[in-house]
């Protein structure tokens, strides 16, 4: 009975910490890399689709992305769709191919940025300790159907709250080292 509880705590806390990591790999360092325009959505034929659907994006080096679109006419779509991105980024198109070339984050910009991790840090916690709280308040409802004894049910808030200061913890580390990208320059 409390296994469940406990297994599906810990699924949506790894889901939480996988959906910060995935929205940090959006925030901009200085340099390239392909993740950075998979938000960028591009009028293909009418119907917004994902720019990874529509061209290859590749970081050509540390500070250049190149987008290679399946159709060569496209690529003057893809050049407005990423200027519209409000990313920051000032596409260049040759034709065929898109270069993307990262422009050099200042030092008020960086901070900037650490501000917003910061942010989405503690986003990402307060969705731990909610899963947090439901699994315990699960424990609770439980206990007072006599579902399951006390001892079960402090076990099961004991391992919930062991689980939370693992995942709190993982998210601080994440965005230690993301801080630690920005500030590398």
């Amino acid at each position: 009975m409390t296994s469940e509880i406990k297994k599906q705590a810990e699924h949506k806390m790894i889901k939480s910490v996988d959906s910060y990591k995935n929205t940090l790999t959006k925030i901009r360092t200085g340099r390239a890399h392909a993740g950075l325009l998979d938000h960028v959505q591009i009028d293909y034929y009418g119907s917004m689709m994902p720019i990874n659907q529509v061209a290859t994006v590749t970081a050509s080096d540390a500070r250049t992305l190149t987008v290679q679109p399946f159709e060569a006419k496209m690529a003057p779509t893809i050049e407005k769709a990423i200027r519209d991105a409000d990313l920051g980024l000032n596409p260049a198109s040759n034709g065929s191919t898109v270069r993307v070339p990262m422009p050099a984050l200042t030092e008020e910009r960086r901070k900037e940025l650490i501000k917003v991790v910061k942010g989405e840090a503690e986003e990402a916690k307060v969705a731990v300790r909610n899963i947090r709280r439901d699994a315990n308040s699960d424990l609770k409802a439980k206990l007072k159907e006599k579902l399951i004894t006390e001892d079960d049910d402090k076990k099961g808030q004991d391992y919930i709250q062991k689980m939370t200061d693992k995942f709190i913890i993982e998210i601080d580390k994440v965005t230690a080292d993301k801080e630690k990208e920005l500030l590398t320059v």
